[in-house]
């Protein structure tokens, strides 16, 4: 794969990947016994769809579940880096300006089905998170946007996508990479049309009805068709369990190298965490620290924290009592922003548009502006409301022990400012939209872990207008203008000064208030090998086809 530098240094692609096939190579020969044939892996939030692309679905654990059931030309390594997945395919840079690649998906490519892994996958990926086509349910659009054509002969294995002249995506690896591209012949069957066809032309009335299948056709329930779910990685779902797991077991049609463990169970995580831990009935756990409690781990279980690239947050309704800045301000006012961020073990986090944690540029994004909103007070906030009183709901994707002590700060400190806030627990973040509460606790685009994609241009993205994942319904044609230009941008200076530019119209506009980089919690038996942190969403599953429970 061609290489361009970014704001990630992502020019370390290919010896990251290296390094971590070695490690895991070292690992295995090192120590004695067999591999169990069994691992049992918890993830954060539900596991709702197959198709993590969604705006529920961006939301969800699912793509630390699908890393290795559906797989594209890049997966994201240990510390959030892109890495090319060769097995997959390769990406060729054919032109600088505009930009355009060449993908060719391997030859022997192909899904749990038996049918080829093809272009037309890359097209529905196109087409649904491109923009053009409200229809599809997309939580985001962050370069795909910014694509003008992709040119694809159904059947074939190569494509060539050309972006819009002046806008070269500068982090375009992130592109239709792990848990990114859905199969298409799956919609193509159910509806008995050519969808490649049917999107390039725009097909108004076939578009609507393929929409409405990406949409919905892969959720995840007991008693679902697997047929619908078929694999294009190292594993693929054998079943979905009664409380919300999903066995992955082996795929034997992938065509790389062959997972070492045959069966993995991936968990969504409940109360029962601890006791499971303590009875030795899971063998990963990978959540936000304190999500589940201290969590204290047994003898023969290892620990480790470490920051992800998500931001927790909260993301105010775009209507209800919080739909006027006045009020969020207020809200943000009396918000322990300085406590809350302490007790979670994190600095405050200050930066909305650049939060990605080794980002040089986002050190100072929004700090003089966030300065009056560190610490709580009331009297402002009380202030900024004229005395009048105001009762908001707060909402988060429970359980989960560190939200619910967040919002108890809220609501204690917003109390002497005259501001009533209640707790809700929901099912996604639609609740959001849906009205049912007015502002909801979460990770980067509403989700219940990192929410990541591990690219502050990319993550930028949920509060540009119309994206799906930009819950509070947020629109600001200066924020949009800085958003659009940090996709392009990999000069620094640049960057810093369209930062510095957008910070005071979010701080004023307060669409979301930045609270702390959530942390995460890795806790694995100290049988495992292989398994590693990841900061973005994917999580420790990046690479769950490497992991071993050595017997």
């Amino acid at each position: 794969m061609a290489v361009r530098a970014g704001p990630r240094g992502l020019t370390g692609w290919a010896s990251a990947g290296l390094a971590v096939l070695l490690l895991t190579a070292f690992a295995l020969t090192g120590c004695s016994g067999s591999a169990a044939s069994q691992i049992d892996y918890v993830v954060d939030g539900p596991l709702s769809t197959y198709n993590t692309n969604t705006v529920a679905g961006a939301a969800s654990a699912g793509a630390q579940a699908f890393a290795r059931t559906l797989t594209g030309f890049a997966y994201h390594g240990p510390d959030g880096q892109v890495v090319p997945d060769r097995d997959f395919g390769t990406v060729s840079v054919v032109g600088g300006s505009p930009l355009v690649l060449d993908y060719q998906i391997a030859d022997n490519a192909v899904y749990s089905d038996g049918k080829p892994v093809t272009c037309d996958d890359l097209v529905l990926t196109w087409a649904a998170q491109s923009g053009k086509f409200p229809e599809f349910d997309a939580a985001s659009q962050a370069g795909y946007v910014d694509i003008a054509n992709v040119d694809c002969i159904p059947g074939q294995k190569k494509a060539r996508v050309s972006f819009v002249p002046d806008r070269s995506v500068v982090d375009y690896a992130q592109l239709f990479s792990a848990t990114s591209l859905m199969p298409s012949h799956i919609i193509a069957d159910r509806l008995n049309v050519d969808v490649t066809a049917a999107l390039l032309s725009r097909n108004g009335q076939l578009v609507e009805q393929i929409a409405k299948q990406w949409n919905t056709i892969w959720d995840l329930k007991p008693g679902l068709d697997l047929k619908l779910f078929p694999s294009s990685g190292p594993y693929k779902i054998e079943s979905i369990l009664d409380h919300g797991g999903v066995v992955l077991v082996a795929n034997d049609r992938w065509w790389g190298p062959r997972a070492i463990t045959k069966r993995i169970t991936v968990w969504p995580q409940g109360p029962d965490i601890q006791d499971r831990v303590n009875s030795r009935s899971v063998d990963v756990v990978d959540v936000a620290s304190g999500s589940s409690g201290a969590l204290a781990p047994p003898d023969n279980y290892d620990r480790s924290e470490s920051p992800s690239d998500g931001i927790e947050q909260l993301i105010f309704a775009p209507q209800g009592p919080l739909s006027q800045p006045k009020a969020r301000r207020a809200v943000a006012l009396c918000t322990p922003r300085d406590t809350i961020a302490h007790d979670a073990g994190a600095p405050i986090a200050n930066s909305r548009l650049a939060p990605v944690a080794d980002d040089a540029v986002s050190a100072g994004d929004g700090a003089p502006d966030a300065g009056q909103f560190g610490k709580a007070d009331p009297a402002a906030a009380r202030e900024a409301l004229g005395g009048a009183p105001l009762s908001a709901r707060i909402g988060y994707q429970g359980p989960n022990a560190r939200l619910a002590v967040t919002v108890g700060a809220i609501t204690k400190s917003c109390a002497a400012a005259g501001i009533a806030i209640s707790s809700v627990t929901v099912d996604s973040p639609a609740a959001l939209k849906d009205g049912k509460i007015d502002m909801l606790l979460a990770s980067t685009g509403g989700a219940t872990g990192s929410g990541s994609t591990g690219s502050s241009a990319m993550d930028a993205y949920d509060l540009h207008s119309g994206n799906g994942n930009n819950l509070s319904g947020y629109s600001n044609p200066q924020v949009d203008g800085a958003i659009s230009a940090l996709a392009v941008s990999a000069d620094p200076a640049e960057r810093v000064r369209l930062l510095a530019e957008a910070a005071p119209v979010l701080w004023g506009d307060m669409p979301t208030l930045p609270l702390y980089r959530q942390q995460r919690t890795l806790l694995l038996s100290k049988k495992m090998y292989a398994v590693s942190k990841n900061p973005t969403r994917w999580g420790a599953g990046w690479n769950m086809d490497r992991w071993a429970l050595v017997q």
